[in-house]
C-alpha cells in the first residue's frame, strides 16, 4: 500500500483534512501526525524550530517504517516536508505544497510574528481564539509564542534558500491567487528553482485551509498523483 502524510501548518490541526481522508484512503494508507504542541501534543521543552519539525516528520516515517511516501503539506507542513526532502528523498514518491512561505526574511518574519499575539487575538479576533483553544487546549496562549520565534528564527537562517535544486523528486507548489502570507512571486521563484516542479495558482482562494474549496483541492491532488 502507497502511504500519504497530511501535514498541517502552523497553529493547524490535523482535523482540516477530514473531508479528504475518506476520498484517499482508496488509495493510500493516509496518516496525519500532529506537530508537537499542537492539537493533545506538548510544547517541546527545547524550542519550536523548522528543523525540530522536520526532524518530528523523520521521526514518524522511521517509527511508521514508511517507504514510497507522498506528502501534502500546508504552509509551514509544506515548508517542514522540502526540508525533509533535502536529506531523505530516497524514501519519498513526490511532496505538494500549499500556501507554503518561502520568501522569509528578518523583516518579514518580525512583521508576521507580532500578529501572534494572544491577548490580542483573544480580544479582536475572539472567533480565532476559540478555535485555538478547541483545537490546542489552553496551552495555544503558549504555542503563538513559540511559532512566533520559530518565524523570526526562519528569517535569519531560512534552510531551503539556495539549496531547492538539490531536491530531485516531483514537487507541486501551490497558492491561492488571493493568499495574503505567500506571494504568487515567491512560489514561481521556488517553483523554477526546483529541477522538477509543477506550479499552480488555485483561483478565488485565501490562506487558511479551511478557506479552500474541497472539491478545488481534491482534483489538484488527484491530478497530480495521477489518480483521475
Amino acid at each position: 500500500m502507497l502511504h500519504l502524510i497530511l501535514l498541517h501548518g502552523a497553529l493547524g490541526h490535523s482535523e482540516v483534512f477530514e473531508p479528504f481522508k475518506k476520498e484517499f484512503s482508496k488509495y493510500f494508507t493516509v496518516h496525519t501526525p500532529l506537530f508537537s504542541g499542537h492539537g493533545d501534543r506538548e510544547i517541546p521543552e527545547t524550542r519550536i524550530t523548522i528543523e525540530k519539525y522536520t526532524e518530528e516528520l523523520q521521526e514518524y516515517i522511521n517509527q511508521e517504517k514508511l517507504n514510497n511516501v507522498y506528502i501534502f503539506g500546508h504552509s509551514m507542513g509544506g515548508y517542514a516536508a522540502l526540508c525533509y526532502a533535502l536529506e531523505h528523498s530516497e524514501n519519498i514518491n513526490s511532496i505538494m505544497t500549499l500556501g507554503t512561505k518561502f520568501d522569509w526574511t528578518e523583516e518579514q518574519a518580525t512583521k508576521e510574528s507580532k500578529m501572534l499575539n494572544p491577548d490580542v487575538i483573544a480580544e479582536k479576533v475572539p472567533k480565532y481564539a476559540e478555535l485555538l483553544e478547541k483545537q490546542h487546549g489552553a496551552k495555544w496562549k503558549q504555542l503563538l509564542p513559540e511559532i512566533a520565534e520559530m518565524m523570526i528564527d526562519l528569517g535569519k537562517n531560512p534552510p531551503l534558500k539556495g539549496n531547492l535544486a538539490t531536491i530531485q523528486i516531483p514537487v507541486q507548489i501551490m497558492v491561492g491567487d488571493k493568499d495574503n502570507m505567500v506571494t504568487l512571486e515567491e512560489s514561481v521563484e521556488v517553483y523554477r528553482s526546483l529541477p522538477n516542479a509543477k506550479l499552480s495558482v488555485l483561483p478565488d482562494t485565501k490562506h487558511p485551509i479551511d478557506k479552500v474549496r474541497p472539491h478545488l483541492l481534491l482534483n489538484m491532488m488527484k491530478d497530480f498523483w495521477n489518480l483521475l
